[in-house]
């Protein structure tokens, strides 16, 4: 039987002081890959990880459940506010107001192309400069 690695065990003994950890895998809102990850970038010491302590556990557990339920309240609140809005548009008179910007559109890609047809005539019948009877030539 092969003995783990330092830091498998260094993160098995600090597990062990966590166990708020186990819940949170065994709820699927991580995995223990995520976790490891975490601890070795954050270290042992971080604020995190105050959560998932034994004494402070379920204190942990009720203030990430509360802050999880506002987030959720406030998704639903602003998805309701978005569904009272659009049952307040009146289809058509968007349908209107894009058939207006559509013609509005046409009219300067009209004026653009004409515009751009005047530029190439101007510039074929430019008048040339002819020496007259006044040059030094």
């Amino acid at each position: 039987m092969s003995a783990l690695h330092p830091s498998v065990q260094e993160f098995k003994a600090f597990v062990k002081q966590h166990p708020g950890l186990i819940e949170e895998v065994n709820q699927n809102r991580n995995s223990w890959q995520d976790i490891y990850e975490m601890w070795v970038l954050l270290g042992e010491d971080d604020e995190k990880w105050k959560n998932y302590k034994s004494g402070s556990l379920r204190g942990g557990q009720k203030q990430a459940k509360s802050e999880e339920d506002e987030s959720q309240t406030k998704q639903n609140q602003l998805a309701s506010q978005f569904m009272q809005i659009i049952e307040k548009v009146d289809l058509n008179k968007v349908q209107g107001h894009m058939h207006q910007l559509n013609g509005a559109i046409n009219n300067i890609q009209t004026l653009i192309g004409q515009f751009q047809e005047y530029k190439k005539q101007s510039s074929v019948k430019q008048p040339s400069f002819h020496k007259g009877p006044w040059s030094k030539d």
